[in-house]
């Protein structure tokens, strides 16, 4: 037990939310709970977390959460491990929340060098119909930045996607790959604007800033068959991307960022617009 890395909970307490502030300590071993000197509550070292008030081990819960996340059914966990099938949706739900808090705590909080990101869209089937999922991936670090839910593939869920790539990154710098998706122009435009004052009166002037590069590749197909992908940049200058991302790195050299398949040198005429 660490006193250190947690905060008092309770919503009046003083020092609520503030860590390693030594108001800390450690109530009983045992029990596995933590004391508050500054306002005399006791909570548990689980306080906070997916595990909290489960009557299982940490280690069945782990050990159920990494089956289901291989795709394993959950009615070969219910006969493999004697679990009800109930609360083995229980814990998928309350790991589910858990997790979703703490993205949005820790990556979207605008402090994430992103360099390049990868959006797509992904059509899921279930039991009524079908739903689009809008995800958006780091490529240098491979970290997920988020994803969004919709009945139909339109503009409102890219631009809400695009919203979350917004929030994790610490600076308009970056290179966008996208599918062919009409949609994305429209949408990075809305989200990756920026104020800019002119001098005079009025609102001031919204634009693009130039190192915000999309990249788009289009792919076209004959039934099943790949015949041909075009790649084209749809707005933003690659020199002034790839000047911003070289100082930010502290590099000498200005090469092109990297694309997701492969390095792309400045002279590639594909990527020319």
């Amino acid at each position: 037990m660490d006193p250190s890395s947690v905060f008092c909970p309770n919503p009046a307490c003083p020092d609520k939310g503030q860590r390693d502030g030594g108001n800390i300590g450690i109530h009983s071993h045992k029990e596995q709970r933590y004391r508050c000197t500054t306002c005399g509550k006791t909570f548990a070292a689980t306080r906070g977390t997916a595990f909290y008030r489960l009557h299982h081990p940490a280690e069945v819960v782990v050990l159920v959460m990494t089956l289901l996340c291989h795709g394993c059914p959950v009615q070969a966990i219910v006969a493999a491990l004697g679990l009800d099938e109930r609360t083995v949706t229980a814990w998928l739900h309350r790991a589910g929340a858990h997790v979703a808090r703490v993205h949005d705590a820790v990556v979207q909080t605008g402090q994430v060098e992103l360099g390049q990101v990868q959006a797509d869209e992904l059509c899921v089937k279930v039991c009524n119909g079908r739903v689009w999922q809008a995800m958006a991936l780091a490529i240098p670090t491979r970290l997920w930045l988020g994803g969004e839910l919709s009945p139909t593939r339109d503009g409102a869920l890219v631009t809400a996607v695009l919203r979350r790539v917004a929030a994790c990154a610490a600076s308009q710098t970056l290179l966008l790959c996208v599918d062919g998706f009409s949609a994305y122009v429209g949408a990075a435009r809305t989200v990756f604007r920026v104020a800019v004052r002119t001098g005079r009166r009025g609102r001031p002037r919204l634009v693009l800033p130039q190192t915000v590069l999309l990249a788009q590749v289009v792919k076209s197909h004959q039934g099943r068959r790949l015949v041909d992908v075009t790649r084209r940049v749809v707005f933003g200058t690659e020199q002034a991307v790839t000047r911003a991302i070289a100082r930010r790195r502290g590099a000498a050299s200005r090469s092109t960022p990297p694309i997701s398949n492969g390095s792309m040198p400045r002279s590639a005429p594909r990527w020319r617009p």
